[in-house]
Order: structure tokens, then C-alpha cells, then sequence
């Protein structure tokens, strides 16, 4: 069972239309949230970072918070299983002919429900691997846009490297994963590139750096050099459905001798109560 805009139907009875700006452009936004024991996790801070991409490509949001509370539930009620990722994705609309220009358009709101199965502790304690490789998006990575052809790419290239990640770097700046935040740890200090117009800030990536706060580390959100990466003491990444992950091997080369950090251990543990804490 999916929502269409404005209707539950069953997943293989939906369809848009071939006019929709979203199918011909990528011209819309989307927003993936994490749902544990069935309850919506963050669900005002996935909202609010929603409207932040609505309001940056000038498209009225459709619904109100209650509004989307109550799709999600309905959803959740034909699941059997408890932990699940939302998607969620809402595009201009449908226009009558295709053009780069647009007009007032009523958006359409697409939703469903994906299996959610975190790693647990001992799995993402043998370590993860990934590859670097410039940053060559556009420049508002900070709008979550379903025009994801870069990223697919780079994750495409993870694959065939047999990789987790594609850690990117602009100008030899680290900038973020091509599906993920990055975190460099050194001398018990948290390194992450600051907001802005070249990351997507991600829910999880606040989650991350309250649980290091709380366990000691000092935080820096400022940039680093893609050479300072491979002298870390340890390296994470983070995503809604990846939750916070180590990174051992980077470009074949170890990180901390391909150890987990102790650091990590700590934060994956106090990141697992918020989860549960709402």
C-alpha cells in the first residue's frame, strides 16, 4: 500500500503521468525518515528540513504536520513489521507540455514504506570500507532534490569497488558522502564539514554529534583536507538508514590500522537510546 496523492492504493496501481515534472526534470524534493518500533522518528525536524527544500525551489507544501502524521499511520497500519524507512517525495506537479519554465501546478505527493533493518553493533563492528573521488554536483546540495543523477554515479562506483561509500571532496575539501554525512575523529575531536550550501544537513548528522557531545568529544564543524582523512583516528559516516557507521579502509589504505575507535563504540551506543527516546 502507497499514498498517491491523496489516495491508498495498492503499490502496482500507481502510476503518474508521463507530463510530470518530476519524471521529465527531477523537479521536486524528498525526505527519507527513519520509523522505529512504530513511531516516526524526528518527525518535526524531517518536516522542517522538507519545507526548507520546498521553499528553495518555490513549491507550496500540499499537507500540514498533522496531515502527514496521519498518512504515515495509515501506512503503518497494513505493515506487519515494526521498523521501517518513509519515503517521501513531492514534485511540481503536472504541466500540459514540457518546459524549462512553470506555472502554479498542484504538486504531486508520492509516499510509501521500505523494510528498515539497521546493522546491528557486531556487524558494523568489522568495519566498512570506501573510495574518495572529487565532489562534481551542483552547488545546493543543501536542497534534497530527487535529481539524484550524480549520486547514482558515485554510488554506482562504490559498488563496483566494493565499497559502503564514495567520500567526495571539493577543491580537496571534504564536503560529505555521496549518500551519507562524513566525520573525521582526531585527538578526541569531531571534525565535519559546517552547513551550508555543499552538504545536505542531515537529521542523523545532528543526531551524531549530540550523542559526541554528550560523550565527551569535543566538536568542530569546520572543513578538512581529503590528505587529513587517511591520519584520522577514526572516520564515520551517517545516514538515516546507515545510522552512524565506521569506516576502516579508505582508498585501500587503513584507518587506526583498520581498528574500530573507542569513540565510535560510545557514540553508537548513546545514539541507539535517542532512537527510542523519540
Amino acid at each position: 500500500m502507497v499514498f498517491l496523492n491523496g489516495e491508498f492504493i495498492p503499490k502496482n496501481q500507481a502510476s503518474v503521468s508521463v507530463m510530470d515534472r518530476g519524471f521529465l526534470f527531477g523537479d521536486g524534493v524528498y525526505e527519507v525518515i527513519p520509523v522505529y518500533s512504530g513511531q516516526v522518528f524526528r518527525l518535526h525536524e524531517h518536516l522542517a528540513r522538507l519545507q526548507n527544500s520546498l521553499d528553495a525551489i518555490q513549491i507550496q507544501n500540499p499537507y500540514s504536520i498533522d496531515k502527514y502524521q496521519h498518512i504515515f499511520n495509515e501506512l503503518l497500519s497494513h505493515s506487519l513489521d515494526n521498523n521501517h524507512s518513509v519515503y517521501l517525495q513531492i514534485t511540481r506537479g503536472t504541466d500540459t507540455t514540457r518546459k524549462h519554465k512553470f506555472d502554479e501546478l498542484a504538486p504531486t505527493v508520492f509516499i510509501e514504506l521500505n523494510p528498515l533493518t539497521p546493522k546491528t553493533k557486531p556487524e558494523l563492528e568489522k568495519g566498512y570500507c570506501a573510495i574518495t573521488q572529487p565532489d562534481f554536483r551542483w552547488q545546493r546540495c543543501d536542497i534534497k532534490a530527487t535529481s539524484l543523477l550524480a549520486n547514482i554515479m558515485y554510488a554506482q562506483q562504490a559498488k563496483q569497488h566494493r565499497a559502503e561509500e564514495v567520500i567526495l571532496h571539493r577543491d580537496h575539501i571534504i564536503t560529505e558522502g555521496a549518500t551519507s554525512n562524513v566525520f573525521i575523529i582526531k585527538n578526541d575531536t569531531l571534525f565535519t564539514h559546517p552547513t551550508g550550501q555543499y552538504i545536505l544537513s542531515g537529521i542523523t548528522r545532528d543526531l551524531v554529534i549530540e550523542s559526541a557531545h554528550h560523550c565527551g568529544l569535543n566538536i568542530q564543524e569546520s572543513i578538512s583536507n581529503i590528505d587529513e582523512i587517511f591520519s584520522a583516528d577514526e572516520v564515520w559516516i551517517s545516514s538515516s538508514t546507515r545510522e552512524v557507521m565506521p569506516i576502516t579502509t579508505i582508498d585501500s589504505k587503513l584507518i587506526n590500522n583498520g581498528k574500530i575507535g573507542q569513540h565510535w563504540s560510545q557514540v553508537y551506543d548513546h545514539y541507539q537510546s535517542l532512537k527510542y527516546a523519540g
